[in-house]
């Protein structure tokens, strides 16, 4: 299993806008064979920092999905609204090897 860790620097003007798109992800990762772990948005204070956490079964299955979804109508969707709306300003991805209880 490998888990993508992406770190957003969030427009603070457009969270609303910004939980939008996160939203449209949610649905969008698992029609590709992945997990979706979730959005986490800034709760407190003056925070620009957002997290998303989703799996797939290996590298191989996340790379066919990067590869499916640059042409998928809901993810082309998807990036169009978030250059219309400047939800974000930059990202960053890690990647991960999950250890799990047993």
């Amino acid at each position: 299993m490998i888990t993508c860790f992406i770190r957003y620097t969030v427009n603070q003007a457009k969270l609303p806008e910004f939980e939008t798109y996160a939203r449209m992800w949610l649905d969008l990762v698992p029609k590709f064979g992945g997990t979706h772990l979730g959005y986490f948005l800034p709760s407190e204070g003056e925070s620009d920092v957002a997290l998303a956490l989703f799996s797939f079964p290996s590298l191989a299955a996340y790379e066919d999905y990067r590869t499916r979804s640059a042409t998928d109508p809901e993810c082309l969707k998807a990036v169009a609204y978030w250059r219309e709306t400047n939800c974000f300003l930059r990202y960053e991805r890690s990647f991960f090897r999950p250890l799990l209880p047993a």
